[in-house]
């Protein structure tokens, strides 16, 4: 979005204009807010064109078609005036990205992804063509992407089916590559229904591959081979999804299916309030995008007596202050130099090659706490399993310290796969070094397990021996709203997010504002302000102004406990939550009596839970200590890495056969594990499935567990 310029107008039809969405011959496209604060995107034709007749009846005909789709997948006309001297058309505003943006930097889509895309895209045409209308340029670049589906958009060239065309009969109405052949022979009169089905079997075909399926190139030579040549489908999804797109691609408009039919013969659809329909990259991107727009609704993110700080890079580390409450002592853990590493080998016969579970942690660094916890939890697992009569092999811990810092963590990782003995690895313990190694263990096929990383995605696309292991942060966003909405005194939440917080906190507010409209019937107010921000009071006057009865802050300990302090001064008693990141001891600290009743929902189980109760009693006769907060997550990573192999061991004269790391890795996949925090299921991505979490709040003056984050009702 570019700035306003000194030419453009402050408001234009009760929107106070926010900056330029785009710019053309014939006008430009505002982003404006309402009174009410809604966003909407604002078309508004030059005064030079609306003075031709023609532009200003076709802009009319928009609006007047676009009015009459009535579909949730189509974006809605939310106010217009065809007639004044500066014409205008204001579409409730979608933040995501447009489909040709998204394949473009993310790749093809998957063939589930196509499937939703197409059904919910046949659901839109159903309702443009059951309103008498045909679209007639239906591409990527007309289909936006939410988490929750796509959105159909301009109805600047849709027209009844019964209507006189207003073009030359020799023009060619729409967008070539994407047009049917009745719009690639010219003219558009014949073009019905059956052609917005055509155009979007170009589109799912587009989505599938990466490419149009009658080339690029010259439009002469793309009109050409859309009317006489086959498409080219290669690679497009399954044989089914294939057979689909071949008949939606028929040159025959009688021969393809309607686009009512497409939503019954598409099986597949949106899980409801969930965004596993998009690949990992889409879902960042979107909410890249969407989280940047949440600056905009409410009073502008620079606030009084404060000076904006630059914020941290998109790929920039969260490194959690204090994940662990009780800071691991004693039991040998001393602090490692540089990239040493600690190898338990005393478990292994002499001369036998070892059966080793790697731990890469940061154990001297800024989350030393939840690494050092982490490594007690891999050993635990291991020393109980060497415990077991009968037993069929030995295994023993190898430890690399990375600090967590990026380098070191990128050296680590490739020590551990050029080791032949490790079988697995747990680790890292964030996401700045998950991102930095993912690389090298995949290349090596070596199985990395990770239960404290907790990005929603991450540059390296490549995954195939990676395991997110706890859900991430954004999936939190619906055991908060959960919490927080689900209930009889609450109406609006109130999302601040504080950009110190990341990519995490960026992602959680995002989708906690976009997901509270989809599982509740409640609404959201949000809120942005910029890292660095010191007085957050009248960012909680305005929020509370706003309606706001309960409140989400999104970001670090020191921004919630100023939150806290801000809150307290006014006479609001509803609830309030915030990251897990943000429970440490400074918050308790620097909130005081503020941060009483303050929650937090987080991924990792707490000794005092029924399920830990074993695992407890074990860590402390094992190191003289309850478990910090993040070591049971490791020890089930531990022992789930130890079933797998134990199921896979084949045994001969020699012993146990060790598996290959790739059988590793396929094991783990395909395998169900219990553990004590959670049960460990993993989808095609390899990220757990579902959103367990744990609930934690301040009483007097002390975190105390909760229970179980609320989960969603059967």
């Amino acid at each position: 979005m570019e700035k306003l310029r000194p030419s453009d107008p402050p408001r234009i039809g009760g929107h106070r204009l926010l900056g330029r969405l785009g710019a053309g011959g014939m006008g430009v496209v505002y982003l404006g807010r309402t009174d009410a604060g809604a966003l909407a995107a604002i078309k508004v034709i030059l005064p030079e064109c609306a003075a031709h007749d023609d532009f200003r009846t076709r802009f009319r005909r928009e609006a007047e078609a676009a009015r009459r789709v009535d579909s949730p997948w189509a974006v809605p006309v939310t106010g217009a005036d065809t007639e004044g001297e500066q014409p205008w058309l204001a579409t409730a505003f979608v933040p995501g990205p447009a489909l040709s943006e998204a394949v473009a930097r993310c790749g093809p889509l998957p063939p589930r992804s196509v499937r939703v895309l197409g059904r919910l895209l046949a659901r839109a045409l159903t309702a443009v063509h059951t309103a008498g209308l045909v679209h007639r340029d239906v591409k990527p670049g007309n289909v936006l992407l939410t988490v929750d589906g796509p959105r159909l958009i301009d109805f600047g060239i849709a027209r009844a089916a019964d209507a006189t065309a207003l073009t030359a009969t020799d023009l060619v109405v729409g967008t070539p590559g994407f047009l049917s052949p009745e719009q690639a022979t010219g003219g558009g009169t014949e073009a019905g229904p059956a052609s917005d089905v055509f155009s979007l079997g170009c589109l799912l075909a587009y989505a599938a591959t990466g490419r149009p399926p009658f080339g690029s190139g010259a439009v002469d030579a793309l009109l050409y081979r859309t009317v006489h040549d086959e498409p080219d489908l290669a690679g497009a999804g399954d044989r089914e999804l294939h057979a689909l797109l071949a008949e939606m691609l028929a040159k025959d408009p009688a021969a393809r299916p309607t686009a009512a039919d497409l939503d019954t013969r598409i099986t597949e659809d949106a899980p409801h309030g969930t965004v596993d329909w998009l690949p990992p990259e889409v879902v960042a991107l979107i909410a890249d995008r969407s989280a940047a727009m949440l600056e905009l609704p409410g009073i502008d993110p620079t606030v009084a007596g404060s000076t904006p700080q630059p914020g941290p890079g998109r790929r920039q580390a969260l490194l959690f202050a204090g994940a662990g409450l009780v800071v691991a002592a004693g039991g040998g853990f001393a602090v490692r130099e540089w990239l040493t590493d600690d190898t338990d080998g005393s478990a292994a016969q002499s001369g036998e090659r070892a059966w080793t579970i790697g731990v890469q942690a940061d154990l001297s660094g800024p989350r030393k706490a939840a690494g050092q916890a982490q490594e007690r939890g891999v050993r635990l697992a291991v020393e109980q399993f060497n415990a077991r009569k009968g037993k069929p092999f030995t295994l023993t811990v190898k430890t690399i310290d990375d600090g967590g810092d990026t380098t070191r963590a990128a050296q680590a990782a490739e020590r551990f796969a050029r080791d032949q003995d490790v079988l697995a690895v747990v680790g890292p313990t964030g996401d700045a070094a998950t991102e930095a190694v993912l690389g090298a263990y995949d290349e090596a096929m070596l199985p990395l397990i990770s239960v404290s990383s907790l990005q929603l995605t991450y540059a390296a696309r490549s995954r195939k021996s990676f395991f997110q292991a706890a859900p991430a942060d954004a999936v939190l966003a619906q055991p908060i709203i959960r919490r927080l909405v689900l209930r009889p005194d609450v109406e609006r939440l109130g999302v601040l997010l504080d950009r110190v917080g990341g990519q995490s906190a960026y992602q959680l507010g995002y989708l906690t504002n976009m997901a509270t409209g989809q599982i509740t019937t409640g609404t959201t107010y949000p809120r942005v302000i910029p890292a660095g921000t010191q007085d957050l009071a009248p960012v909680v006057e305005d929020m509370l102004a706003h309606d706001s009865d309960a409140f989400l802050y999104a970001g670090d300990a020191a921004g919630a406990a100023r939150t806290a302090r801000a809150l307290a001064a006014t006479a609001f008693k509803g609830p309030r939550m915030a990251m897990h990141t943000a429970m440490d001891a400074r918050f308790l600290k620097d909130a005081g009596p503020a941060a009483e009743r303050w929650e937090f929902t987080a991924p990792y189980i707490d000794p005092a839970a029924p399920a830990a109760k074993k695992f407890a009693a074990a860590h402390r006769t094992a190191f003289g200590t309850a478990p910090a907060h993040w070591a049971a997550e490791a020890y089930d990573a531990a022992a789930m890495v130890i079933a797998a192999v134990t199921a896979l061991g084949v045994e001969t004269t020699a012993g146990p056969k060790r598996p290959s790391r790739s059988a590793l890795v396929a094991k783990i996949a395909a395998s169900t594990y219990k553990g004590v925090s959670r049960t460990y299921t993993f989808d095609e991505d390899h990220r757990i499935q579902g959103d367990d979490a744990y609930l934690y709040g301040v009483r007097n003056g002390r975190y105390v567990h909760l229970g179980a984050a609320p989960k969603a009702t059967a």
